[in-house]
């Protein structure tokens, strides 16, 4: 067991490390992305492209007033953006009821392909 424990905990570093990488590269291409102005390029044998999505952040006081029942409540137990999505989609809330509990963020998504 030691000897799994250790391999966990170094998997573990390196996951940390490897993660730390890929934010930095990460950054690093969608930077030269921007700076060319454009949200496709190919770089030799890969495909890199943008794409700008739209995030809901709720805020938990927000919504909990504008949720006043505590069976909804029980459901969401936090502001968790798919579990309200879902809610709305069965029509258990409706979206005019939660209308001021959010603000937009907006994100970028990066994928990379090889040709």
């Amino acid at each position: 067991m030691d000897k799994i424990v250790k391999q966990y905990y170094q998997l573990k570093q390196q996951q940390k490390e490897i993660e730390q990488q890929l934010s930095e590269l990460r950054g690093e291409i969608i930077n030269h992305c921007n700076e060319q102005g454009a949200s496709t390029l190919e770089i030799g044998n890969y495909k890199v492209k943008l794409v700008q999505q739209e995030r809901k952040e709720f805020d938990d006081q927000k919504l909990y007033e504008a949720l006043p029942d505590p069976e909804v409540w029980r459901m969401l137990s936090k502001a968790d953006p798919s579990k309200v999505t879902s809610l709305i989609k069965l029509k258990v809330i409706s979206e005019e009821s939660i209308r001021n509990t959010f603000s937009l963020k907006n994100i970028t998504l990066l994928q990379v392909d090889k040709k």
